[in-house]
């Protein structure tokens, strides 16, 4: 500090002196560094490796293999380009697409456009300014397309198309798992005689409508074979490649969007779900606002935004989150045991089509009568079945509501005890994950489970007390 203060010569080259030797030591530092990558190219491999590797995997433990992939399948040479049929076919388990839909969106390798499209369109046209005549339907690099809606006119429909770019789940509705249109695209320089010199479209991504899907590069396969509705002849496309989009919630948002609460007829606790489950109130810009459903102005502030929009507007609670699933074992049979299931919409703004349950319980592989819930079983690991996929009845009670009197759906399940493992200690009879439309739900902590009333540590307790009792009367008595 003193040497700062002074600014004569002396302090001037002690400074410079200092510099000097500090440049000296930084280089002597990266000539070791250096050395050392240089002695060991396996750690260079490596550094290299992880600076320029981006996973566009995302694993769910109970839907290993979930993924949607998109399909190209050219199906004709054009002078310029070619012909191609685009097929989404959404292999997850029991994650949908709901609307307002898909967008699909990717990088042209050069400067292709799309001269038509059949089953879909692209939200945007691009600068066509320099075609004459024939207009393409759209001249952008990166192209944007979403599905038609139904009741699009003939001539535009294609099979599997025009849904509004929903997709149920594959274990819900397989038939309605899948979405197609077909593009004819042409400015390519390729030699269309040689399909080796096509060039695929790059940087796919996947909107639903938000994030979540994270795309890989597009993957040359074996050529798709059809067969002719009379089954009497088959075709193959004259090339195919895949792409592969998986989904993380992690990328969909920022905070989870479902919480559980418990509670038993044993125990006269209910758990709610923890609290900020899905954010605070405090903190409105992660979350979303909220309302107090006894607030006057209720219904202007819903209408003004409309429904099906992203943003929740969740009614003011200390989760905060816009679904809540409530599990309550009911009765205990001699043989059997019941539990009723109860989820309830706190968003204003979102309505449930084709909603899904998923929960993970052991005794699920006896599982004896569900009532107003389909049922499917999902075996992620094969042979161990405690893995319940429940949704709701067509056309009964299949669409969710938003929030407010009738924004729930409860039902009611009949399990068949296992003797071998069957019991209500320690939390054994609630679920052990629950994901609602996909997404893992927030449960409450294992510790604050609704404990049997002479169960665990409260039956030690009551016990070590009797025996002291018995003692101290023993003694009393001796000498008395």
């Amino acid at each position: 500090v003193f040497l700062f203060k002074s600014f004569d010569q002396t302090t001037t080259l002690i400074l410079f002196e200092t510099r000097e030797t500090v440049t000296q030591l930084r280089q002597k530092k990266k000539m070791m560094f250096f050395s050392f990558l240089k002695h060991c190219p396996c750690i260079l491999l490596f550094l290299l490796f992880t600076l320029f590797y981006i996973s566009t995997e995302a694993y769910d433990p109970l839907d290993p293999n979930g993924n949607i992939t998109v399909k190209w399948d050219i199906i004709n040479w054009t002078p310029d380009g070619y012909v191609a049929v685009v097929t989404m076919n959404n292999f997850q388990q029991y994650r949908h697409i709901s609307a307002p839909g898909w967008s699909l969106g990717w990088t042209w390798a050069e400067k292709e456009v799309i001269w038509n499209m059949v089953g879909g369109q692209t939200t945007e046209q691009g600068d066509c300014s320099k075609y004459k005549g024939d207009i393409p339907h759209c001249c952008k690099r990166k192209p944007t397309v979403v599905d038609l809606l139904p009741g699009a006119p003939y001539n535009q429909q294609l099979a599997n198309c025009c849904k509004g770019g929903v997709l149920t789940s594959w274990a819900q509705d397989p038939a309605n798992a899948v979405s197609a249109f077909q593009l004819s695209v042409g400015g390519s320089t390729a030699d269309t005689t040689n399909k080796t010199t096509v060039r695929l479209p790059q940087n796919f991504t996947l909107n639903t409508p938000g994030p979540g899907y994270t795309c890989g590069p597009a993957k040359i396969v074996k050529p798709t074979r059809f067969i002719t509705p009379d089954k009497r002849r088959v075709t193959q496309a004259l090339m195919t490649w895949n792409v592969t989009c998986t989904y993380s919630q992690f990328l969909a948002q920022k905070t989870p969007t479902c919480c559980v609460a418990l509670s038993s007829f044993y125990n006269d606790t209910i758990v709610p779900c923890p609290t900020c489950s899905c954010g605070c109130q405090e903190n409105s810009a992660q979350t979303g606002s909220c309302v107090d459903p006894s607030s006057p102005h209720l219904a202007s502030v819903v209408s003004s935004q409309g429904k099906n929009s992203i943003t929740p507007l969740v009614r003011c609670t200390s989760h905060m989150c816009p679904i809540r699933v409530h599990w309550h074992i009911k009765l205990n049979y001699k043989l059997y045991w019941r539990v009723k299931v109860t989820i309830t919409n706190f968003n204003y703004r979102m309505n449930h089509s084709n909603w899904n349950l998923v929960v993970q319980h052991p005794n699920f592989d006896n599982l004896t009568q569900i009532f107003s819930f389909n049922y499917k079983s999902i075996n992620p690991y094969g042979l161990i079945n405690d893995t319940a996929l429940l949704y709701g009845v067509k056309f009964y009670n299949d669409f969710l509501m938003q929030a407010g009197p009738i924004g729930n759906v409860q039902s009611e399940l009949l399990f068949q005890k296992n003797i071998s493992m069957f019991s209500f200690e320690k939390g054994w009879g609630f679920p052990r994950r629950i994901y609602f439309n996909g997404d893992n739900c927030v449960m409450p902590p294992p510790d604050a489970y609704p404990w049997l009333p002479n169960a665990g540590s409260k039956q030690e307790v009551s016990f070590l007390a009797l025996m002291i009792a018995s003692l101290v009367a023993i003694v009393l008595h001796a000498y008395s």
